[in-house]
């Protein structure tokens, strides 16, 4: 069998494999280990309402996040008292996969868990399939377990800590499928102690950034960890860096209901008009920047972005910096023989010698919301109807349980990783430089959770390949047209954007993009 017919008969038995196991039952995690509770003593009496919830592996009880501390047991009490409150229910915790294959399958079948834990950005992609629940209504509502005269007894939005954030991360259609529950960003975490040895301090600036990084390999350390993912992240803060001057030109889909940190946010719809002219092409100068740029990075990086362990490899000294999210603070800090002092800094913004279309303004926020909740279909299985459904409104008054700030600080606050996103419920001090980033705009866009796995899985190979010079700019940036025709060709039939009123707004436009240079 030729290579070719072998790597295409296994990607079917891959594709076959991942549906058996995307249908089979979700694991279940019994929310009573460890919780002092009757309830979960022996075997559970039967319920009327049995709702299962995926909360994310930070805070499924009897597991040690990250294989450092104590088992998390916080979640578990607070489900117990919820079934105190309501004896006809049970919640069972679940933990689900992180891939948009398995929970279109579970969503598709009407099998999917009660509450979900997705990105916001991949429900946007689905909200005509009535596969998810618009919260507005009781958003907009107080919440029934807050005191009056306390934030949330008005409306259940107000308990929200970051409102820029949460009250604004609306779908397209103007919407809120997503409760924001907790927060999470990232930053560089450098070694101080190196940086001392070497003479070097936190860079301003971008070209003090890569200044420090040529140090730092002249002085025989990895200058930066990374790995592939991250790069999805580098993608959109350099996007932002040169695009976001041009916002007011070519944000064809303006919406009230998202305006503050998503106000020029960038839509599949709008990335798709956009590239009809060209944009994110051969012909658009700032495009043909940003990949420049990442691949002038690229040599001050570990030489293996897969296989490499980049934590032990900062945490061992070997490199100097490492680029990870505010989680890596809980496992810095339980490591008692770290031996090194170590601080944070935000991605520095880039220059006029970075780029002539270098907007000049600070580096854009790139995290927000963590674990983000959303209700499904299977809610409302006993009616088939929202409007009438009992069993919705027992999952609505979970939710709103476990945003209780008393019930919430049990569960986000058990271990220093997620930022409370819940007014009251202070920060952790560890976690506070973090907050400073998350009062930042918006990035304009998410390119990641814009498309399809297809496009994504293209372009981390193609850009893999010219990283690493197997391919020049050119020959990458064919690559990247047709990944980008096929995605948008696909979304086109798949959708039927208003393709008419997005012209419209293109030519409304005009004079905001007038004088701009390089403009494809």
């Amino acid at each position: 069998m030729s290579l070719r017919a072998s790597v295409k008969h296994f990607g079917l038995l891959f594709v076959l494999a991942l549906g058996g196991w995307a249908l089979w039952p979700p694991k279940s995690v019994s929310p009573g280990a460890g919780a002092a509770s009757p309830l979960h003593s022996g075997l559970r009496s039967p319920a009327r309402f049995e709702i299962q919830f995926s909360p994310g592996m930070t805070y499924i009880p009897g597991t040690a996040p990250y294989g450092v501390g104590k088992p998390v047991e916080g979640l578990a009490g607070v489900v117990a008292d919820f079934e105190k409150r309501y004896p006809d229910t049970r919640v069972t915790l679940v933990n689900i996969p992180n891939l948009r294959e398995y929970l279109v399958i579970q969503l598709s079948s009407g099998q999917a868990p009660d509450i979900v834990n997705v990105n916001v950005e991949n429900v946007w992609q689905d909200i005509q399939k009535g596969w998810f629940v618009a919260l507005d209504p009781w958003l907009e509502k107080p919440n029934p377990f807050i005191p009056a005269g306390q934030p949330g007894s008005r409306q259940w939005w107000d308990q929200f800590k970051y409102q820029a954030i949460t009250r604004r991360k609306a779908a397209p259609d103007g919407k809120a499928y997503c409760l924001s529950y907790d927060m999470v960003e990232t930053g560089i975490y450098y070694n101080k102690s190196i940086f001392r040895k070497v003479g070097l301090q936190a860079p301003r600036d971008w070209d003090e950034f890569l200044a420090v990084q040529r140090r730092l390999r002249e002085a025989g350390y990895i200058p930066l960890l990374m790995t592939r993912d991250n790069f999805n992240w580098a993608i959109d803060l350099t996007f932002d860096q040169l695009y976001v001057d041009l916002a007011p030109g070519i944000d064809l889909n303006e919406n009230a209901a998202r305006a503050g940190s998503l106000g020029a946010y960038l839509d599949w719809d709008e990335l798709i008009a956009l590239h009809e002219r060209g944009f994110f092409t051969r012909r658009d100068a700032r495009y043909l920047d940003l990949w420049r740029i990442l691949h002038d990075w690229r040599p001050y990086m570990n030489s293996d972005l897969v296989t490499t362990d980049k934590i032990r490899e900062f945490v061992n000294q070997n490199g100097a910096m490492i680029w990870d999210t505010n989680l890596l603070t809980y496992r810095l800090l339980a490591d008692k023989q770290l031996g090194f002092d170590w601080g944070v800094f935000y991605p520095p913004p880039f220059t006029k010698r970075t780029s002539r279309f270098a907007s000049g303004r600070p580096m854009c926020v790139i995290g927000g919301m963590a674990n983000q909740y959303e209700i499904t279909n299977t809610a409302f299985s006993d009616t088939g109807d929202p409007a009438t459904s009992e069993r919705l409104r027992r999952v609505i008054a979970f939710l709103q349980f476990i945003t209780v700030p008393a019930n919430y600080e049990r569960i986000v606050c058990e271990i220093p990783a997620y930022m409370p996103n819940i007014v009251g419920v202070p920060a952790p001090p560890s976690l506070r430089p973090f907050e400073e980033i998350l009062l930042r705009r918006y990035a304009i866009a998410k390119w990641t959770l814009t498309f399809d796995l297809r496009f994504t899985e293209i372009r981390t190979r193609m850009l893999d390949l010219y990283l690493s010079d197997g391919i020049d700019l050119n020959e990458f940036m064919v690559w990247m047209e047709r990944n980008l025709d096929a995605a948008c060709d696909s979304i086109l039939r798949r959708k039927h954007p208003d393709m008419k009123e997005l012209d419209r707004q293109w030519n409304l436009k005009a004079p905001a993009r007038a004088g701009k240079e390089g403009l494809p």
